[in-house]
């Protein structure tokens, strides 16, 4: 079979996998000077959007197309060239429809379709530069309807803070500010047959606005009073109202003293703790994506598949810990990843316990003092 990729920053997470099956890879890039593009069997340097894209599938007459974008800028236009190559071309592209996506790409449509589907959500407003001194709590969340990566969010924490922040941007949703622990869950999806795959621990909520990046994280999720079957049916069931397909990524937080799970946003797209699920369970979300396009995909044989190991992902900058692995696979019971662009490097651990995964950074030359045990 012949597949088509999208996207050749992400190629390096799924060629092992597409050699193994024994596929023909291409990959679509507008970058001359992106990654991994010797990785496919061929590449094509495109203009931008899903014109060449479309054009490059049917004249290399591919069987399906696995877009590997990691932000949400395209992803409305990646919708639209979806549903065009499967209703006109009956060509499958692994990634969510035009409603699913507008709704995920929008916090104020999020914030709506919470409210809509009676989800739990932090309580919200829309604020200007004329009226947000006459509803602004402290402390609060500010932040665009449009943006990733923590773009146009601040914590305000006083009166200063918030005339700042306005300056910069006329207008911005107010979210209550909710004391608890950050968790996601990425849910695997296809034809209505969903997946949710292992809660993630990103740390607690902080009036500094620390970066989840920025933090240690870990999978399975371990807190008291919280049982990850619970997680892992909200997810899918906010999933399946959504109606989403590929990847799915969702954020939580929960709230141990009021025993509530608050859903945060959710993500049509490839998330930033895959690593963290594929060493947990052994199932790589993206992998997952070229089984779907080859029609080898089923939620339940996948479930039997998983597997239950001890995660921790540390932010490291610049790894220096020594040989890096030639994939980014965990093929051995206690082994690692290293993944990321200079200076924002991070080191994904499996093990079979947490000491173990805690030897295996101290080996690899981590610092691993600031850990919550």
């Amino acid at each position: 079979m012949k597949l088509l990729f999208i996207g050749a920053r992400l190629f390096d997470d799924v060629a092992y996998h597409a050699q193994e099956l024994g596929l023909e890879t291409i990959i679509s890039e507008s970058n001359p000077d992106a990654p991994n593009l010797e990785l496919a069997d061929s590449f094509y340097i495109v203009r931008r959007g899903m014109e060449a894209p479309m054009e490059l599938a049917l004249k290399e007459d591919v069987d399906a197309v696995v877009p590997l974008i990691g932000i949400d800028e395209p992803l409305q236009d990646l919708a639209r060239f979806k549903e065009e190559m499967e209703e006109t071309y009956s060509i499958p592209v692994i990634a969510s429809n035009t409603k699913a996506t507008a709704i995920s790409c929008n916090k104020k449509s999020s914030k709506e379709f919470f409210r809509e589907n009676r989800i739990k959500t932090p309580s919200y407003k829309i604020l200007s530069l004329r009226n947000y001194n006459q509803h602004l709590t402290y402390p609060a969340l500010l932040k665009q309807e449009n943006g990733q990566g923590g773009s146009g969010i601040n914590i305000i924490k006083k009166r200063p803070e918030a005339e700042q922040y306005f300056q910069s941007y006329p207008q911005a949703i107010m979210e209550e500010f909710i004391e608890g622990i950050e968790i996601s869950v990425e849910v695997l999806g296809w034809k209505g047959d969903l997946l949710p795959l292992v809660p993630v621990y990103k740390g607690k909520t902080s009036l500094d606005g620390i970066h989840p990046l920025d933090k240690i994280r870990s999978a399975p999720l371990k807190i008291e009073g919280l049982d990850n079957d619970r997680v892992r049916k909200l997810a899918f069931n906010i999933t399946k109202k959504l109606g989403s397909e590929g990847n799915t990524d969702l954020d939580f937080i929960f709230n141990p003293q009021e025993d509530e799970l608050y859903t945060l946003e959710m993500n049509t797209r490839p998330s930033g703790t895959r690593y963290l699920t594929a060493a947990s369970t052994d199932i790589h979300p993206l992998n997952q994506l070229i089984d779907m396009a080859i029609g080898e995909w089923n939620s339940s044989k996948v479930k039997k598949k998983m597997k239950e190991y001890y995660s921790l992902e540390f932010p490291v900058g610049d790894y220096h810990g020594g040989k890096i692995p030639a994939h980014k696979n965990f093929l051995k019971n206690n082994s690692w990843v290293v993944h990321g662009p200079p200076h924002y490097q991070r080191v994904t651990i499996r093990a079979q316990n947490q000491i173990k995964a805690i030897n295996i950074a101290k080996k690899l030359k981590i610092n691993v003092e600031n850990f919550p045990s």
